[in-house]
């Protein structure tokens, strides 16, 4: 008989060429049945020691030509179900981070993508199924007796195998091979052997691979590579070394989350007498679940553990036909590949899932408002704006005689016949700056607390990047800040912030603070008040002098009306102009608020809440790829 591969043909159970060999010749596959020699006694109450080396049988005869099946080529079929949305929406997660996250973060997932891709459009009616484990665990027997020939070496030299043999069952795997790296001269095809044997097994690509823990570091790479490129995983383990950290650190504890596509076979079962091999089998089940690994047992998804003898053929044919189920069901490869996704996701939780609720509250705005409105002082500027508005009133309503005194005693100041609005010493000007930069500290602080780190980086940058020049703007506010006159007795404060800012504000530069309008009436009464002064003076000097008849009665209550009316329609006005002025200064405070606000939010949260969105988006592209629900952890 004659195996056909994806390269020629080559005589079925045929040894490797000699650039591939590293024993002195082929080691045919043992009989089925054999019993171990004596001396290989349990000398240790759990784990069975090597005494002795296995001598060679007689390998299995060649088979006819007229035995070759015709060879079958299957034809690939799409993948569908929830693999298809996961890959879509981690690949719009890596587009979306490029930004926020370094390209070292990023290439497992980029490397999940590429594989997904690159199998998908593969056969998806093979399955490629790998057979690890460690130097002398007997892996290369079980890949021989499964296939029915002599097609991997075995022997007592270590390393044996140097390289992946692979056996196809059907033709139409060369892609996946080729993907593998597995050149033909390192491809065979089994030996037929029964009818539902071989019907189990169709579409079936094994693999066979160096050890794990070779000395050969150029073995371990080999298996590291194909390792992550093959639907499925056979761990070979023997009674000496299933419990080798090494396997368990480096490949099952880190694979814990590909339960679903790993078989771990304890070999060698022959070699333990009585019930040692079910102690041995109940230890290997609690090491597998310390690793975190399912156990698919109780129809549970999870990992299939089992015990045989690759040696005698114990245990070989529930193998083949749990493999064969394995094989026939052709889901491996998507649920290799979810797995990976899952991997990659769980790598990359801490970048995207957030501890709590992050973001911009009403209170953290409001507060962010009121220490921007500190800072520009309009707290300040409506006191000065209602005193400038009492202070007018008192220029309206007051008396002749105090009104020149208080020019006189504004003469007297120098700049004190230009009074300003603010009257806010200049010295004060660094801790306003001061303010302002904590006020944007503290509200980035608040908006990225709890968000994961390169996600609370980008808000603390757009904070301080937007608040760039933002203690100047308000500067230049509080400078340009004055009134004018609304219907209403109002008043609008002056911002000047459209340029600063990049926003459009109501209101202009100058104007005085407008008058109610029975001032005019206020101003008629105190020069009544006036004139009878000057009018009752005039007449009682009159009399005095003797121009006048003597009568000093009625020009001294003529003069004391108006001495006494002129400060009681002051008090009046001024009575009269508290509450205006209250609403003024409320208004020009307000006004500045308002105005110091909007700043703030063009430059500083309006970039935050856009980092913020941002990541709510990925947020949500990261909860498709994981399949949980957005309000999740």
């Amino acid at each position: 008989m004659t195996a056909v591969t994806d390269e020629g043909t080559a005589p079925a159970g045929s040894p490797a060429p000699p650039e591939d060999r590293e024993t002195d010749g082929p080691v045919p596959v043992p009989e089925a049945g054999r019993v171990p020699e004596p001396g290989r006694e349990w000398n240790d109450g759990l784990i069975a020691r090597r005494a002795a080396a296995k001598a060679a049988d007689p390998g299995p005869e060649p088979a006819r030509d007229d035995d070759v099946r015709p060879p079958q080529v299957e034809a690939y079929v799409p993948s569908g179900g929830p693999l298809r949305p996961r890959l879509d929406a981690l690949r719009e997660l890596v587009g979306l981070s490029r930004a926020r996250l370094d390209g070292d973060t990023l290439a497992e997932a980029g490397r999940v993508l590429d594989e997904a891709a690159a199998r998908q459009r593969l056969s998806s009616r093979h399955t490629v199924v790998a057979i690890a484990g460690a130097t002398g665990s007997g892996k290369s027997m079980l890949f021989n007796t499964l296939a029915g020939a002599q097609i991997s070496e075995t022997g007592l030299r270590r390393p044996t195998t140097a390289a992946p043999i692979a056996c196809s069952w059907t033709d139409g795997a060369a892609g996946l091979l080729d993907r593998l790296a597995i050149p033909g001269r390192l491809r065979r095809r089994p030996q037929p052997g029964g009818a539902d044997t071989d019907e189990a097994l169709q579409g079936l690509v094994l693999v066979d691979l160096p050890d794990h823990d070779s000395a050969a570091t150029e073995h371990r790479e080999q298996v590291d590579r194909v390792l992550a490129l093959v639907d499925a995983v056979i761990w070979v383990v023997d009674p000496e070394k299933y419990a080798d950290a090494a396997l368990h650190e480096r490949y099952l504890r880190p694979l814990a989350g590909h339960a679903e596509i790993t078989f771990v076979v304890l070999n060698q079962i022959d070699r333990l007498p009585g019930e040692a091999a079910d102690l041995v089998l109940d230890d290997l089940r609690r090491l597998l679940d310390e690793d975190g690994m399912a156990l698919g047992e109780h129809g549970e998804p999870g990992a299939t553990v089992m015990s045989l003898s690759a040696l005698t053929g114990e245990g070989v044919d529930e193998l083949r036909e749990v493999l064969g189920r394995f094989v026939q069901g052709r889901t491996a490869a998507a649920r290799r590949l979810s797995a990976d996704v899952d991997a990659a996701a769980a790598r990359l939780r801490p970048l995207y899932v957030a501890e709590g609720r992050p973001g911009l509250g009403e209170r953290s705005r409001e507060e962010f408002t009121d220490r921007l409105a500190e800072a520009v002082g309009a707290a300040a500027a409506g006191e000065a704006a209602e005193r400038e508005w009492r202070r007018n009133a008192g220029r309206a309503c007051g008396t002749p005689w105090l009104r020149l005194w208080r020019w006189y005693e504004s003469a007297r100041r120098p700049g004190g016949l230009e009074r300003p609005v603010r009257p806010e010493p200049p010295e004060e000007r660094p801790s306003s700056r001061q303010r302002v930069e904590q006020a944007v500290r503290t509200v980035a602080d608040e908006a990225a607390d709890g968000l994961p780190g390169p996600w609370a980086q980008a808000v603390r940058e757009a904070a301080v990047n937007g608040a760039d020049g933002l203690p100047e703007a308000l500067d230049a506010l509080a400078e340009r800040s004055g009134t004018e006159h609304v219907p209403g007795g109002g008043a609008v404060v002056a911002t000047g912030v459209a340029g600063a800012c990049g926003v459009a504000h109501s209101g202009r530069v100058g104007g005085k603070p407008p008058r109610p309008k029975w001032w005019p009436a206020a101003v008629l009464a105190q020069a009544a008040m006036t004139l009878l002064q000057v009018f009752g003076g005039l007449w009682l000097a009159g009399q005095i002098v003797g121009v006048l008849e003597p009568g000093y009665l009625t020009p001294a209550l003529v003069m004391l009306a108006g001495i006494v009316g002129g400060p009681l329609v002051e008090w009046s006005c001024a009575a009269a102009a508290r509450g205006p002025a209250r609403r003024y200064g409320q208004e020009a405070e307000r006004q500045l608020r308002e105005a110091a606000a909007a700043c703030g939010r063009a430059r500083v949260l309006d970039p935050v809440a856009a980092e913020l969105v941002r990541y709510r988006e990925v947020r949500e592209r990261y909860a498709a790829v994981t399949e949980i629900s957005t309000t999740g952890g």
